[in-house]
């Protein structure tokens, strides 16, 4: 438990609240040609920006605990930072620090699925993102611990590949693929049995989060679990077949494929055999994870067929409040005294917001990785449910109805902190198609127009910032020339994945009091958010975060 943070006295009060707005990945980019950002109109951010305290923040890499400066941030923990106030070494840093001191293999959890599968004579399978993109996964994990299981004597490995073409290009599949298939290859040379057995794109099968389209996880049960689906000889040539069949298709909505020899299935995953999902983020974890453990009778999400008796873990615990997975290889970063708890303990009335898509990042992400409430009367939480169709052929998304339920806790009165996420800039950003981006943006900026209405009205404060970018960098350039890539057609390669470029940070304050100076402070990363809502809120933000955006006149605890 947190004690109440200490009001500051030099803070004259407002008469509204402070509105916290996170535009999902919105950054300020690097390249003219292909900022969706800059491409897009967006004149009520403009006009705020123009009125408006303003700054860039870091939003990737060390600044948000990733292990370099070379590793894009992610909306996880994008969200942790923001809530936490400090940074904290996340999934990508923690999995390959206890790799690299073997703290991995040595743990109880990985020496059980090993003497399982060493028992029974049965494989150990590995499900994840087979891709370098260091947000869900990295293919330096998986092929760590394949070798490591050859070196304790596992002999029969089954890989599950989930396509990326989201945190890395979109077309990129082969270029993870057939080295990979080398790699096994000459594993299998001291007399392993080492191979591919399924797999497909991530947004097709598998990684589904929050509940959004279950039928995603069914299709992967299916796929992984049982060998249901197309079958194909090689992952190559099921990616080849595809690409050919549906041209402009891109890895993350590749179809299911299923590795077959003399018309069976080479790895459908039965009793005695053990399974690792390598995914280090927990959102679109959990459900897979879900379909595993639930026992039959409780679990009412799709017809699983059968349950395996299996020995499953995941690389990471993936919610500490519930515990979920029962068995994982490394334990993820004890986040405690997050700006949530504070504000409970501080007698604040908190409103987190957003659509299906990023509701759990405005709470689970944002307290610390925890599910529940600090203070069930002092905090509500609304979902507005997402649309489940592709998100370019919606690109404005749910961002009105949000707006609809912040201007109405706006005015409302019976809040004094409201944050919510505009998921349209990444969502509609991973789909690759530039003008759906620009769509989805005008129609955020819209929006911003009216919160910008709503907090003059009820004098009080908003703060617009991104968790990370996305749609100011979708289009693929060359790192020494800074040229666009073209596809042979001669048209811009696409880029789906998130940008290392900074992020905004705009305080619109129509009532300022001169607490603070317009200037805001320079060279800090998003975790500096906690500590400025902080002293938004008229708080003293607790010493030990990371330094505010503002000075406001009164020392820090």
């Amino acid at each position: 438990m947190v004690q109440a943070l200490r009001k500051n006295p030099a803070w004259k009060g407002r008469r509204g609240p402070l509105l916290l707005v996170i535009m999902d990945g919105v950054g300020y980019g690097a390249y003219p040609e292909g900022d969706a950002v800059r491409a897009a109109r967006m004149a009520h951010f403009g006009a705020i920006t123009a009125h408006s305290a303003c700054t860039k923040l870091k939003a990737h890499g060390q600044a948000v605990g990733l292990p370099s400066d070379d590793d894009m941030g992610n909306s996880e923990v994008g969200h942790n930072a923001m809530g936490c106030g400090r940074v904290f070494a996340q999934g990508a840093k923690l999995v390959s620090a206890s790799i690299a001191s073997s703290s991995l293999f040595a743990g109880d959890t990985w020496q059980k699925l090993v003497a399982s599968v060493k028992a029974t004579g049965g494989a150990l399978h590995f499900i994840g993102l087979l891709s370098d993109g260091n947000v869900h996964s990295h293919l330096d994990h998986l092929k760590a611990m394949i070798a490591r299981a050859l070196k304790d004597g596992v002999g029969k490995i089954r890989v599950h590949a989930l396509l990326d073409g989201r945190d890395v290009g979109e077309t990129s599949a082969l270029d993870y693929v057939l080295p990979f298939e080398t790699f096994l290859a000459d594993c299998n040379k001291t007399g392993a049995d080492c191979r591919i057995a399924s797999g497909g794109g991530r947004m097709y099968l598998t990684m589904d989060r929050y509940g959004a389209d279950w039928s995603m996880v069914e299709r992967g049960w299916k796929t992984h679990v049982l060998g249901e689906g197309r079958a194909f000889a090689s992952a190559r040539e099921a990616i080849e077949t595809y690409r050919a069949e549906i041209p402009g298709v891109i890895d993350q909505d590749l179809k299911e494929f299923v590795i077959t020899e003399q018309g069976k299935p080479v790895g459908t995953i039965s009793d005695g055999d053990s399974v690792i999902f390598f995914n280090f983020r927990g959102d679109r974890a959990l459900e897979i994870t879900s379909a595993f453990e639930t026992p039959d009778g409780k679990f009412d999400k799709f017809d699983r067929k059968r349950l395996p008796k299996i020995e499953y873990a995941g690389i990471m615990e993936y919610d500490g409040d519930l515990h979920i997975p029962a068995q994982y290889l490394v334990s993820p970063p004890a986040i405690d005294r997050t700006l949530g708890e504070y504000l409970a303990a501080s007698g604040v009335r908190t409103l987190a917001l957003s659509e299906t898509q990023k509701y759990g990042h405005v709470t689970y992400f944002f307290n610390g990785n925890r599910l529940g409430k600090f203070d069930e009367k002092l905090e509500n939480y609304a979902e507005i449910k997402s649309d489940v169709v592709p998100f370019e052929q919606r690109p404005w998304m749910k961002c009105a109805e949000i707006t609809d339920a912040a201007v109405g806790a706006v005015g409302s009165g019976a809040y004094d902190f409201i944050r919510l996420n505009f998921p349209n800039g990444d969502m509609v950003g991973h789909t690759g198609v530039f003008n759906a981006v620009v769509c989805s943006l005008e129609a955020l900026d819209l929006q911003l127009g009216r919160l910008r209405k709503a907090i003059d009205e009820a004098g009080g404060i908003m703060l617009l910032t991104a968790d990370h970018g996305n749609a100011d960098d979708m289009y693929e350039h060359d790192k020494k020339t800074g040229s666009v890539s073209l596809k042979a057609d001669g048209s811009p390669k696409a880029k789906t994945s998130h940008s290392l470029n900074p992020v905004p940070c705009v305080i619109y304050d129509p009532e300022w009091k001169g607490e603070y100076g317009k200037r805001l402070n320079e060279g800090l990363g998003i975790s500096s958010l906690a500590a400025t809502c902080a002293c938004l809120l008229g708080f003293v933000p607790p010493s030990d975060y990371d330094k505010s955006l503002i000075d406001v006149k009164a020392e820090r605890l």
